[in-house]
């Protein structure tokens, strides 16, 4: 039986809000909620729902049962002057991450280039902030991280490398940024587990049950495996992102990583991240109308029939951010209830509902 679809809506301020207090309220220093909601929430601005705030309850199901520290303070070993390594010592992924970006912007600041491993993380949410956060400092960047097993490898059946997504930026003049976040599957995992949230079904090409048959029921998709985009070719980067998150950090790798739902026992995610001045071999600002060149030959290429417009990589994204900037973030009923459940746990507040 499918839930109601009735959306309400929370303003991205109320969202944070909300989201810090119930972090601070499950031991998390101030700095680091800062850090994790600000994350989870440009993730529900941006229309990737399934990395959003409704992620609160698992993550706080793994605090309390220990297998989360939320006071955890990474630290940084530098190896060489362009490359570091964070330990999360299993805090929350978005903190390591941002450590870890924040260091290889210092890095390429000063030598055009950062290279940073991260082991012993957490799940980090939408990959693209990461990304955000590079743009911000006016850098290029690419970032990777593994996940657990959702994928069969091609020609296997059992679930063994993560729909661990590969995302890059680069700033642009006047045009919008290129941001590319994708998975390695034909859709991201968060999206069934969101179907299966709302009630709603999936299509039929997303995944397959426990029998190895087409699914549209959200429920069974996630008893059996996700299916990888384009074939060999989404398996292939499945394992590249385990090989230079997972094998190349020191993490948990091979279909080791623990899923994000699961609070039996640490995750051990690996991630990898690069920072890059964009003037390194041109001027910036030929950098920039060369950038934005792009995004016209893009947006402003000839249509296939059918199709209204074309959009660069990242701009639909951005779009809904502006959007729901204006009318708030919308939630249903089920998620709304399952965070004033988390509030209620930990003695704050009601999320605040438009």
């Amino acid at each position: 039986m499918e839930q109601s679809k009735e959306r309400l809506y929370v303003t991205s301020s109320n969202a944070k809000s909300f989201t810090e207090s119930i972090l601070t309220a499950n031991g998390t220093p101030p700095d680091h909620a800062s850090i994790v909601a600000n994350s989870l929430v440009l993730a529900d601005l941006r229309g990737v729902d399934t990395h959003g705030i409704n992620r609160i309850p698992s993550y706080m199901e793994r605090i309390r049962q220990g297998v989360l520290d939320a006071a955890a303070i990474p630290t940084i070993t530098q190896i060489t002057p362009v490359v570091a390594q964070v330990d999360g010592k299993n805090g929350f992924g978005f903190v390591a991450a941002h450590k870890g970006m924040a260091r290889a912007i210092e890095m390429a600041q000063e030598f055009g280039i950062g290279f940073v491993s991260v082991k012993h993380s957490n799940h980090f949410g939408m990959s693209a902030w990461v990304v955000q956060q590079a743009l911000d400092a006016g850098m290029m960047s690419l970032v990777f991280t593994n996940s657990s097993p959702a994928l069969p490898v091609w020609g296997g059946k059992e679930k063994l490398m993560g729909v661990s997504p590969i995302a890059c930026g680069a700033p642009a003049g006047r045009e919008r940024p290129f941001i590319l976040d994708m998975a390695p599957s034909i859709a991201a995992r968060g999206k069934i587990y969101k179907a299966a949230r709302r009630g709603e079904k999936i299509p039929p090409d997303w995944a397959l049950d426990a029998e190895g048959k087409p699914t549209e029921n959200p429920e069974k998709a996630l008893k059996g495996v996700m299916l990888p985009m384009g074939g060999p070719k989404g398996s292939a980067l499945a394992i590249m992102m385990d090989v230079f998150s997972g094998v190349l950090s020191g993490s948990a790798f091979a279909g080791h990583v623990t899923n994000p739902y699961d609070p039996s026992r640490p995750a051990d995610v690996g991630h990898f991240l690069i920072a890059l001045k964009p003037d390194l071999f041109i001027d910036l600002e030929d950098f920039k109308n060369r950038m934005d060149y792009l995004y016209q030959r893009v947006v402003g290429s000839e249509r296939m029939a059918g199709v209204e417009r074309i959009y660069y990589p990242g701009e639909i994204e951005q779009m809904i951010h502006e959007k729901r900037l204006q009318t708030g973030i919308p939630y249903v009923q089920a998620e709304i209830d399952a965070l004033n459940n988390e509030a209620e746990k930990a003695g704050t507040g009601k999320i605040i509902v438009s």
